[in-house]
């Protein structure tokens, strides 16, 4: 896997190239290339994995700390379905609209997902050796 900017359709038609019946997209916070990374892959016949690297701020996502004390991880958080999809962009927004402060965030009372039900969608770690190595170095 890789943690950047990749072509949508490169991608997917390396994808069917490969023989791969599967493709996720995981944008930072957001959910900006679902719509064209879905269209892509449904037209060459993979099955599109939607789903969102989430910054969970340990806080409140509603603080507005200085920059060096406001500290994010990450979060990737993968739809099973379509009521999967409505919630993540549900959680999307919520971020943006209230959690924005130099990145769109949520907290424990959005990741919690007390409101969603854990069956449509997929919560995980993600970006761990970059939050060890963060831990480590203060």
């Amino acid at each position: 896997m890789l943690d950047g900017a990749a072509r949508v359709a490169d991608l997917v038609k390396a994808v069917a190239a490969d023989g791969q019946p599967a493709v996720a997209i995981t944008d930072h916070g957001v959910l900006y290339g679902v719509v064209d990374f879905v269209k892509a892959a449904r037209k060459e016949g993979i099955n599109p994995i939607v789903g969102m690297e989430a910054y969970l701020t340990p806080g409140s996502r509603f603080d507005r700390l200085p920059r060096r004390d406001d500290k994010r991880y990450h979060m990737t958080i993968l739809a099973e379905n379509d009521t999967g999809y409505r919630n993540l962009v549900q959680l999307a927004s919520k971020a943006y609209l209230d959690g924005y402060y130099y990145k769109p965030r949520i907290d424990a009372a959005l990741s919690a997902f007390r409101r969603f039900d854990r069956n449509n969608w997929l919560p995980r770690r993600a970006c761990s050796a970059v939050t060890r190595s963060r831990r480590s170095n203060g």
